[in-house]
């Protein structure tokens, strides 16, 4: 049986959930592709199991063909990715330069501080208070929300005396 086995080239399908376990596996084993840029480079595998010849590398060729698979900047394939993946991530990329963008520790606890207000003119309460010297420094970020304002603030009760005399006034 396993002569006969090895005399029959396997179907595309057949190669192309092989050569997705082979990639899973290289990326499991060694974090990332560093092997496979090409249809030959699966052929060892593959001639490992079948018997060598045209028949088999056309099979594997358009096993490779059919996966469709992104490829990273030295030209190895990308298995855990699809090619609109790559692109998002590329434009996200492009974006976080294009705007300076840096990853900021917060060495202190967050608070959160919820300001309940009419949506009719919540947008425009946001600009004020995003916009206003005297809120400036009381909040790290406000946010609109479906019922009001959401601040996150490191000076949470500054920030909430602040809110309860202008509501007062």
């Amino acid at each position: 049986m396993e002569q006969t086995a090895k005399h029959k080239n396997p179907s595309r399908k057949v190669c192309e959930e092989q050569i997705k376990r082979i990639l899973m596996t290289e990326v499991l084993e060694k974090g990332i592709n560093h092997q496979f840029k090409t249809a030959a480079d699966f052929m060892k595998y593959f001639e490992s199991l079948y018997p060598a010849g045209p028949g088999l590398t056309k099979q594997v060729q358009r096993a490779v063909k059919s996966l469709d698979m992104p490829k990273d900047s030295d030209g190895y394939f990308i298995i855990n990715k699809t090619k609109e993946q790559i692109h998002q991530e590329d434009a996200l990329s492009q974006a976080l330069k294009q705007t300076s963008a840096e990853i900021q520790e917060m060495d202190q606890p967050m608070e959160v501080l919820f300001l309940r207000t009419d949506a009719s003119y919540r947008s425009y309460l946001l600009e004020l208070i995003q916009n206003s010297e005297t809120f400036r420094g009381k909040y790290v970020t406000a946010m609109n929300t479906t019922d009001g304002i959401l601040f996150y603030t490191t000076t949470k009760h500054q920030l909430k005396m602040l809110l309860q005399s202008l509501i007062e006034k």
